[in-house]
């Protein structure tokens, strides 16, 4: 188990390619790479998102199992 904060202003969740393999998430490929942009409208230097993983989220009594991609950690 993982304790985490999310940050819901954002579009999309993301965790570092590190942290996944680290923890053991099991990746799976995504067909189309995602290219994410800044809020200034340029293209994220880390590049677009390959992979993600599924995972369950616990709060307040509540289950769901959601998907994040995974950002490289460098470029």
């Amino acid at each position: 188990m993982v304790k985490t904060l999310l940050d819901s202003r954002i579009i999309g969740l993301i965790i570092s390619f590190k942290f996944a393999r680290k923890k053991g998430f099991e990746l799976k490929k995504i067909e189309k790479p995602i290219y994410m942009r800044n809020v200034d409208e340029t293209f994220n230097k880390k590049g677009p998102i390959e992979y993600t993983v599924e995972i369950n989220i616990h709060y307040q009594g509540h289950k769901k199992r959601i998907e994040i991609g995974i950002i490289r950690d460098q470029k």
